[in-house]
């Protein structure tokens, strides 16, 4: 279940729900996505469909996964420092770290940070800064972002992470209250005025505050 044939078929269900970015579509062929589930789980891997990681928190789906890299690299500046708020399993991280020279990476829970630290070395991927913090706030040391990618759903889009955007910036977020979720793009403009665009109906597990 993990043979690069299962892999390549997945790619083929991605090509076809309109992945059309080959870049995205080629690193998430490379990248091996059971290495980021528990053992139990890794027959699950590459089906198209989010899996449990613990702490109440998910592995999103291949799909979503590529939909919203393909949004936060699809601007007309060069995306080259990304935020990622919600490292969880580490495994969009590794993507976007493939894609991009720095990931900037902030998660609230410290066991998954700390865990998605060390798989991401283990694999030799040395191109992202982790923090332990309240993704809500954004990280603020290192902003402005080409990029912010919110791996969770809140009911409205925190204003700091709209703040850390550079001009030409993409944020991408779900918004909405559970079970009724969207994802959207929000782009920032030269003259520093903001442009949303709604890319579908999602389901995210919440965007909180504080850390645990």
């Amino acid at each position: 279940m993990t043979s690069s044939r299962v892999r390549e078929n997945l790619i083929q269900e991605l090509r076809l729900q309109g992945i059309h970015d080959e870049r995205v579509l080629e690193v998430m062929t490379k990248i091996e996505r059971h290495q980021f589930v528990e053992e139990a789980l890794k027959s699950e891997a590459y089906k198209n469909r989010a899996l449990p990681i613990g702490h109440a928190q998910t592995i999103s789906q291949p799909y979503i996964v590529a939909l919203m890299t393909q949004a936060v690299m699809g601007g007309a500046t060069p995306t080259k420092r990304v935020l990622e708020v919600g490292t969880g399993s580490g495994y969009q991280t590794a993507v976007l770290a493939a894609l991009v020279e720095t990931v900037f990476t902030v998660e609230r829970i410290r066991a998954l940070t700390e865990s998605a630290r060390l798989r991401l070395a283990s694999l030799n991927i040395r191109n992202v800064h982790f923090g332990y913090a309240d993704g809500t706030l954004g990280w603020p040391p290192y902003a402005p972002y080409d990029g912010i990618v919110v791996t969770a759903g809140g009911t409205e889009i925190p204003q700091a992470l709209i703040d850390q955007l550079a001009p030409g910036g993409r944020l991408v977020i779900p918004v909405g209250p559970t079970g009724a979720q969207s994802l959207r793009l929000i782009e920032r403009t030269m003259r520093g005025t903001t442009v949303e665009q709604d890319l579908g109906g999602v389901t995210f597990v919440p965007l909180l505050t504080g850390k645990v």
